[in-house]
C-alpha cells in the first residue's frame, strides 16, 4: 500500500494566517470618531497590545494586565481566581471591544504610583508625537508587522483598519494631527 503524503499536517500556512487576518478585522459598524478619541484608543489599545500574552483574544471577554519581573503581561485569569500567588502586580481588567479596540479598567492601587503615571505620561507623549510627525493620521495607525507576537500582531492590524475606517467616517483621516485637533476646538 503506497502512503499518500499530506502536506502540511501541522495546519501552518497561509490558511491560519488568513483566516487569522480575517477575524482580527472589525465586524461591527464603526461609527465616527475625532482625534481625541481616536488618540485615546489607539493609546488604550497600544498599551494592552505590548503586553506578552500567548492566546487568541475573545471580543467582549475580560483579560487581566499584570506586571511580572518588569513585563506587562495578560493573562485569562483573574485576580481572585488564582488558585495560588498572583503571578506579579495586578494593573488592571481588559477587554477587547467589538471594534477591535481594548478598555482597560485600571486597579484603585496602581493608579495612585507614581512609576506607572509616569510610564503612562511618556508612552501617551510618544504616540501623540508619532502623530504628529505623520504626514496624515491615517498613516500613522498601526499596521501589520512581521516583528511582534502572532496574536498582538493580528489585533493591531485590526487595530489599524478600525480606527482609520472611523478617521474616514469622521472625516479626518487625511488631516494632520494638529488639523484634526484644531477641529476640536472650533466645534
Amino acid at each position: 500500500m503506497i502512503m499518500k503524503k499530506i502536506p502540511n499536517p501541522q495546519g501552518k500556512g497561509l490558511t491560519p494566517l488568513l483566516t487569522g487576518l480575517a477575524d482580527a478585522r472589525p465586524n461591527s459598524v464603526l461609527p465616527p470618531k475625532q482625534i481625541n478619541q481616536i488618540t485615546n484608543e489607539l493609546f488604550t489599545s497600544l498599551f494592552v497590545l505590548s503586553a506578552r500574552f500567548e492566546f487568541k483574544p475573545v471580543r467582549g471577554k475580560s483579560y487581566w494586565l499584570y506586571l511580572v519581573d518588569n513585563e506587562f503581561r495578560l493573562f485569562a485569569i483573574s485576580p481572585d481566581s488564582w488558585s495560588g500567588k498572583v503571578p506579579g502586580q495586578y494593573i488592571g481588567e481588559c477587554i477587547l471591544q467589538e471594534d477591535i479596540t481594548w478598555t482597560i479598567e485600571l486597579d484603585e492601587l496602581v493608579v495612585n504610583e507614581k512609576w506607572f503615571n509616569d510610564l503612562i505620561d511618556e508612552e501617551r507623549k510618544r504616540i501623540v508625537e508619532q502623530l504628529e510627525l505623520a504626514k496624515n493620521i491615517e498613516t500613522a495607525m498601526p499596521a501589520y508587522n512581521i516583528k511582534i507576537r502572532y496574536y498582538q500582531r493580528l489585533l493591531m492590524y485590526g487595530l489599524g483598519i478600525s480606527l482609520k475606517t472611523s478617521m474616514q467616517r469622521a472625516g479626518i483621516n487625511q488631516l494632520a494631527y494638529q488639523d484634526a485637533a484644531a477641529l476640536l476646538t472650533t466645534k
